[in-house]
């Protein structure tokens, strides 16, 4: 055997060996796709006007703070979502200049002017645009981070489009589907606020009341600026929703903490134990420290899930109770440490396959892919005989390359997918096709068989080259822009074409070369 030979046969043989490794078994070496495997699909959108509230909510208190530190009358000051500005309300004229400078060199860039007896000061279009993208983009990174440390593997969260502000979740083989939606749909923004009670109300605790209106009724009617209605969680007050009056602005959330986990409280009950950064556990300990004796509630996600009275200053350690199961607690626990979403997320598509569905999705994948090879096996070896076999060579090393590759580079195997894999098949037997049908024209034209061989090869390969790289092409353009099941449909597509050629050129080549011998004068070929 020649010695370029011997190297073409060895490198077969060791990626044949390779690919063999690398696959088997393929029910532990192939991942398979949630409509084959079964789990949940969400689309959700990102609520970004929640994130550009927060941001207004914190400015505007900081500015309250600051305009009182200056002893600077206001009516107060509350933020515009609708127009993404904070209104300074009924400001002392007399002293204009004095705001104005206090506004800037608080909110440096942002653009002040006035309405009657108001000031309006409004964020610039580039911080919206920046806060809307920055709270998809912390949004997809914190709900990868639930799913990371929810256990589950070979999921999916990728955001659909550039600039969309949509995120789609795919997350195969998930038994609790609900628990699943919960945890990385839910925000889970820890908030504490003050109760502020109505001055009708004042020297005994308040009680909430049964309505948003029963509460504004109770301040006369108008709620003062930096005061919000807040319901309370029924999970966490037996069943039972009521309604107080909040400050809007909170000493510490939830994307302060360092860490949450779960433990047992009084009784046995569940909680969760927390732990704050420095910087803000000074900020808290000031806070209970200026507001001992006063009601303190514990919102999550805008409930409120807990409401006591500040009995001494808290600094950097503190508990959540009234959860309810050991479950709701780890997933809460989980949930604060991956960190709060920016911004709350609405659910647009739900879907959930069931793993029976997936089981017979993979049968009758099979069976469409087995029986897609033995008609093209049957086919080669009815029409072009001998050389039938070099192509059905040929093609069983096509496709343990194909699931070889998509082990080894951790691609996940969808329905799409087993159609790619079924097209490979065509697409691999017609560039044998191309070059048998050469090879025969060559033989027809008066042309030795080793010389219509090198011929049929050698005239077909531009041709082979150009119709696969159109084909990889469009199959690149489908893995970009598509979702999951047609991104799995391209992925296998474009491994099965490289492979295709890689088989149809080079092995099929060699197994026509390892037939003929080595100086062998070969008068006929079987094609």
């Amino acid at each position: 055997m020649r010695k370029d030979l011997r190297w073409k046969a060895i490198l077969v043989l060791a990626l044949t060996a390779l690919c063999a490794w690398a696959v088997i078994p393929p029910s532990k070496k192939i991942r398979l796709g949630l409509d084959l495997k079964g789990g949940i699909h969400l689309a959700l959108r990102v609520e970004t006007n929640d994130a550009i509230k927060s941001v207004l909510d914190t400015r505007a208190s900081g500015l309250m703070a600051e305009l009182k530190k200056r002893s600077l009358g206001t009516n107060g000051v509350r933020p515009d979502l609708m127009t993404a500005s904070i209104v300074v309300e009924n400001f002392d004229r007399v002293a204009r200049d004095e705001f104005i400078k206090v506004i800037e060199s608080d909110l440096p860039g942002y653009k002040v002017g006035e309405e009657g007896n108001n000031l309006r000061v409004t964020l610039p279009q580039l911080e919206v645009d920046r806060i809307r993208e920055d709270a998809v983009v912390d949004t997809l990174e914190r709900i990868r981070s639930r799913v990371d440390a929810f256990g589950v593997a070979e999921y999916q969260v990728q955001r659909q489009g550039l600039k969309s502000d949509r995120i789609l979740i795919q997350i195969p083989g998930v038994d609790d589907p609900s628990r699943v939606k919960d945890l990385v749909a839910k925000p889970a923004f820890l908030e504490f606020k003050k109760v502020v009670t109505p001055p009708s109300l004042a020297g005994a605790r308040y009680p909430g009341a049964e309505s948003r209106e029963q509460v504004v009724q109770q301040f006369g009617g108008q709620l003062p600026a930096d005061v919000e209605v807040f319901e309370t969680d029924p999970n966490s007050f037996g069943g039972h929703a009521s309604f107080y009056p909040l400050t809007i602005g909170s000493p510490v959330s939830g994307n302060d903490l360092i860490t949450a986990r779960t433990g047992r409280g009084e009784l046995g009950s569940a909680e969760v134990q927390f732990t704050l950064t420095p910087d803000a556990g000074g900020r808290f300990e000031k806070f209970t420290g200026d507001n001992i004796g006063q009601p303190l509630a514990a919102l999550l996600d805008k409930k409120i899930i807990q409401i006591a009275n500040i009995q001494n200053t808290i600094r950097e350690n503190g508990r959540i109770v009234g959860i309810g199961s050991l479950q709701e607690a780890d997933d809460l626990a989980l949930k604060l440490r991956s960190g709060a979403l920016p911004a709350g997320t609405t659910v647009l598509e739900e879907r959930t396959v069931g793993p029976s569905l997936g089981a017979d999705s993979i049968r009758q994948g099979v069976f469409s892919a087995l029986a897609g090879l033995v008609c093209c096996i049957g086919f080669m070896l009815f029409y072009y005989k001998g050389a039938g076999i070099n192509a059905v060579l040929a093609l069983l090393l096509n496709v343990l390359m194909l699931l070889g590759m998509m082990s080894y580079l951790g691609a996940t195997m969808t329905l799409p997918g087993i159609a790619g894999v079924i097209l490979t098949f065509g697409m691999a037997l017609d560039a044998n096709i191309l070059v048998f049908e050469r090879i025969r024209e060559e033989i027809r034209n008066g042309k030795t068989v080793r010389s219509a061989i090198d011929a049929g090869f050698g005239k077909v390969f531009w041709t082979l080259f150009d119709t696969h790289l159109t084909t990889v092409v469009a199959a690149v353009l489908l893995f970009q822009f598509g979702t999951g099941p047609v991104k799995g449909f391209a992925l296998t597509l474009v491994i099965g074409l490289a492979a295709s050629m890689f088989t149809a050129i080079f092995v099929s080549r060699l197994i026509f070369e390892l037939h003929l011998g080595e100086g062998k004068r070969v008068e006929k070929l079987s094609i």
